[in-house]
């Protein structure tokens, strides 16, 4: 009986998924030592990044349970197992890049988290570095997550700015901490500002992203970039659109682009307008997607947000998520959006909760430091 080279052995283990994986892994020690080889791991999160496959939704519900769908076929969900056992604290996702997450429970712990493989890592603690405020002054604290590929690294932004009224009091500060090292290490000054008390970075072109203002008195947000690589920040221009007018806007990352999500009134209509960063930095690269109008499905009390793209590239799965006045009496939900011919499907999954936040991330075997607990 003929045997498989190992190239392709490789070849077939790459298009697996992770818990495939990871049972196969007790096959024999020669198996397992490929399965954990660094070459290996890599080689299975480009192929998943390049295919579009072992994509899940990670869902947050009572504020400490995570459920996991698989993306392809989101029918029903998997309960994962909390990294710190079934404590219940609250875990809140600081961000999520190549398989990994960042989160933060009630304890301010942060940690690093592999749900599949299930191994967690509990970061270096670290102190802020200013003297206490004064009482009146408002804190705002944020952070974003990613990888770089240039010095094949986790880095884990956290930017903490305290302020008062009418700027007699203004304190910033920016730190990085890099997973090769594990340790955290201060970089220079953000030159923008927060108002909000928490904010998530999303990742695109191998950026952290967020919207701030450029200064204390500015009514307008800007979109402002982390290079990983340089660690240098950049604001990048917004899309000709009306922000101002409109009832809800969100910016986030779908297929790897920058991707800005407005809804506003038009008549009797609500609307929703998709617009996409097609190349980085390049303001007229900007276009619209999706111009969706639907009076009913949409209440103005739902924020539509784009995902990510199916498979094809073909449709858009939207998260809906019901506030103010429709809480109750609605349920969260997904639907796939259609570009071709506009139509709108509900996406059924069993066992789904009334009311949760989701995010998205790719399976993978990325291993944490030789430290990590499981």
């Amino acid at each position: 009986m003929a045997t498989l080279s190992q190239d392709m052995t490789l070849d077939i283990l790459r298009c697996l998924s992770v818990n495939d994986l990871l049972r196969f892994k007790c096959v024999s020690k020669f198996w397992c030592s490929w399965i954990e080889d660094p070459y290996f791991i890599k080689l299975h999160l480009s192929y998943s990044l390049k295919t579009n496959t072992n994509r899940c939704l990670i869902v947050r519900y009572c504020k400490y349970q995570f459920l996991s769908v698989n993306y392809d076929s989101p029918k029903t969900t998997r309960r994962l197992k909390q990294p710190l056992g079934e404590q219940k604290k609250e875990i809140q996702i600081l961000g999520s890049c190549n398989g990994l997450l960042a989160v933060e429970d009630d304890d301010g712990r942060i940690l690093l988290w592999n749900p599949p493989t299930r191994k967690y890592q509990v970061l270096p603690s670290t102190e802020i570095e200013f003297q206490s405020p004064p009482i009146r002054c408002s804190s705002s604290t944020y952070y974003g997550f990613g990888y770089d590929p240039i010095s094949d690294d986790y880095k884990l932004i956290r930017m903490v700015q305290s302020h008062g009224k009418n700027d007699e009091y203004f304190h910033s500060e920016a730190k990085v901490y890099s997973l090769r090292s594990n340790c955290w290490r201060r970089i220079k000054d953000v030159c923008f500002y927060h108002k909000f008390s928490r904010e998530f970075g999303f990742l695109a072109n191998n950026a952290l992203h967020w919207m701030v203002f450029k200064t204390p008195q500015s009514r307008n947000k800007e979109l402002v970039g982390f290079d990983l690589g340089s660690e240098e920040f950049r604001f990048l221009e917004l899309p000709e659109c009306s922000l101002d007018k409109v009832l809800w806007f969100h910016i986030n990352a779908v297929g790897g682009d920058i991707c800005l999500t407005s809804t506003y009134r038009e008549t009797d209509d609500v609307v929703v307008d998709v617009w996409i960063m097609k190349e980085y930095g390049v303001k007229q690269s900007w276009f619209k997607l999706i111009s969706w109008k639907e009076p009913h499905f949409l209440p103005c009390s739902t924020v539509t947000l784009p995902l990510a793209l199916s498979k094809d590239g073909g449709q858009v799965l939207f998260f809906l998520e019901y506030k103010w006045f429709n809480r109750g009496r609605r349920v969260d939900s997904f639907v796939w959006y259609d570009l071709r011919s506009q139509e709108v499907k509900n996406v059924v999954i069993r066992d789904i909760p009334t009311s949760f936040e989701v995010n998205w991330y790719v399976d993978s075997l990325v291993p944490l430091n030789s430290n990590a607990q499981q």
